[in-house]
């Protein structure tokens, strides 16, 4: 977003650090008098070198001290610095070109001018951004003087009238050239190329779970500026997925060529095969003398766990008068044959809380 007033850059003493030191991205901008915004967008042109990281510090990549020495040490620094990377919206544009903001509409949707970068509005509406030193050359340009005071050709009428804007595809195109140019590992390539595409559709072309998972993991970051499932994080999702026939196949054979060469130079890790247990025994193999008597110390480990049990709700046979007598019967059968009655024994002990009796008696 831009404001009237230029922002202000704080001033401070230069850092010196020793030869072959790197310091991270936000220490840089600072070095370089940029805003973060201008920082990222310098790297994103390649007007700042960055290498990787090997620190593991969190970022990827830094940038070197001798990068910000070389930038410091140009003449119109840093002005120089923040003009290459200075962005401008359509009015901006329209006036920097001398032509109206319909015009200079006109030519963003044919792809004459290309945008940098874009944000969202209070209205949730797409606002694209262009470099103004691309401007400034497109203007200064005599193959396209006809464009800027003439008439649009019929044919490129037709095709606006038609319904052809080119500014989410070729802000994409910039996007992955950036993406691909910051890394050289190849399943990093492929998960770029794959973050433009369909989710769906690279399940189709990616039918390995552990390849289509391990190039998940290699996939870019995108800045969490909205809250996940919001209005404003889906128009950012559909503004940075392929919808064009010509661009998705363009993209799709880009993803099998990287991914080839991603399997050719380190195959996805798999899970290793578990070892099988080893067979225990039966029981019906083991020969030998009987059952040996209990083991002292056994039945003393076991002492601690029989307050286990305490608490069960047991069966209790009702006594029967004579039983056990001579003439009686069978044990626990009285003596007409027939069963005794089985209840619950109610006890204290075996409710939920012995000291609040809550339980229903028999």
């Amino acid at each position: 977003m831009h404001t009237s007033a230029p922002p202000q850059y704080s001033q401070r003493a230069p850092y010196s650090a020793p030869s072959g030191a790197t310091v991270t991205f936000a220490r840089a901008a600072r070095e370089l008098q940029l805003l973060r915004a201008e920082f990222d967008l310098a790297v994103h042109l390649g007007r700042i070198r960055t290498v990787p990281d090997e620190g593991g510090g969190g970022e990827s990549h830094r940038v070197a001290q001798e990068e910000i020495e070389r930038l410091r040490d140009d003449p119109g620094f840093p002005e120089s610095l923040r003009e290459r990377v200075r962005t401008v919206g359509t009015q901006e544009g329209a006036e920097l070109m001398g032509v109206t903001t319909a015009r200079f509409t006109r030519f963003a949707r044919l792809g004459l001018v290309v945008p940098v970068t874009f944000y969202l509005n209070r209205y949730r509406a797409v606002v694209w951004l262009y470099l103004a030193e691309e401007t400034q050359r497109f203007a200064a340009d005599r193959n396209n003087a006809p464009l800027l005071t003439g008439r649009t050709p019929q044919g490129l009428r037709d095709q606006l009238e038609a319904g052809l804007d080119l500014r989410p595809r070729n802000w994409r195109g910039r996007h992955l050239r950036f993406l691909l140019r910051r890394t050289e590992d190849p399943w990093a390539r492929a998960g770029a190329t794959a973050s433009l595409l369909d989710p769906l559709l690279v399940a189709e072309l990616v039918p390995d779970p552990y390849e289509r998972a391990h190039l998940n993991r290699h996939r870019p970051d995108r800045p969490a500026l909205f809250v996940a499932e919001s209005p404003a994080a889906r128009i950012t999702a559909h503004v940075m997925k392929a919808d064009d026939p010509d661009e998705i196949d363009w993209l799709q054979a880009g993803l099998e060529q990287e991914l080839a060469a991603a399997r050719r130079h380190r195959p996805a890790p798999r899970p290793t095969r578990s070892l099988p247990l080893v067979q225990q025994p039966e029981a019906a193999q083991v020969t030998g003398p009987g059952p040996s008597p209990a083991d002292p110390e056994r039945v003393r480990r076991r002492q601690p766990l029989r307050w286990l049990g305490r608490g069960r709700l047991r069966p209790h046979r009702r006594r029967v008068p004579g039983a056990g007598k001579p003439g009686a019967g069978v044990s626990g059968v009285g003596a007409s044959g027939e069963a005794p009655e089985r209840r619950l024994r109610y006890n204290a002990l075996n409710s939920p809380s012995w000291t609040t009796d809550t339980s229903i008696r028999p």
